[in-house]
């Protein structure tokens, strides 16, 4: 398998990414009991969750872009309070702050740096992380999200535009991710090779058609086997 550049998920691939969107829901709710205390009885954590949930299945043409569905949830939970002028950017803020503050899997980081010693990679996410925040911005030649693109994983104009800015072929690009649609399939159905993180060692599911073309545990083995083809 020929590689010359990869393209790589963020979120659940280079560090979990759960406690940091607990971590920033938390101190948004910080932030409301302390400055808008009826909108924080209101909403408190489950139900804001539940409103996310709400707009998002509502405004599926915004399926790409989670931050759009976030301001437009902040804005009604206020509304619903009376409050027509919502701070919404100051609470973009607080959020965003925490929901970059991520810890790195143990293998990510030096994995990274043996990687683009000899590849160039491409962030591909469908999130908003921000490789400058997190401070691994000069690991990536590119950043690709959904909201800049349009569209977002699994749709195979993602990863075509990917392509498009590391200037190589589809079937030259291995796409690295964890999650076995979004990536995997999405992937595959691009035209990229694929390498499946596969942190808890699950079997492929049989329903998304073809295995991944590499199976590995973490992004160690990744660099193992990329450093092992390019001998």
């Amino acid at each position: 398998m020929r590689i010359r550049a990869l393209t790589l998920d963020l979120d659940d691939t280079l560090w979990p990414v759960l406690p940091a969107l607990e971590r920033a829901d938390r101190d948004l709710d910080a932030y409301l009991r302390q400055h808008f205390p009826d909108v924080a009885r209101a909403w408190p954590i489950p139900a804001m969750r539940a409103l996310r949930a709400e707009v998002a299945a509502e405004r599926t043409d915004l399926a790409h872009d989670f931050t759009a569905q976030r301001y437009i949830t902040m804005q009604r939970a206020f509304a619903t309070c009376g409050i027509e002028q919502a701070p919404l950017d100051t609470l973009w803020e607080i959020y965003f702050s925490a929901r970059n503050s991520v810890e790195l899997f143990p293998d990510s980081l030096p994995a990274l740096e043996r990687i683009t010693s000899h590849w160039p990679i491409a962030s591909l996410t469908n999130g908003n992380a921000d490789l400058d925040r997190i401070g691994i911005r000069s690991h990536f030649a590119h950043h690709v999200c959904a909201r800049d693109t349009g569209v977002a994983k699994p749709d195979p104009r993602i990863f075509a535009a990917a392509a498009e800015r590391l200037g190589m072929a589809p079937g030259d690009i291995l796409h690295v991710g964890d999650d076995p649609e979004l990536d995997v399939v999405g992937a595959r159905d691009a035209g990229l090779r694929t390498a499946w993180i596969n942190r808890a060692g699950h079997p492929w599911p049989g329903a998304l058609g073809k295995a991944p073309d590499l199976d590995v545990r973490d992004m160690s083995a990744l660099a193992d086997w990329l450093e092992a083809q390019g001998e």
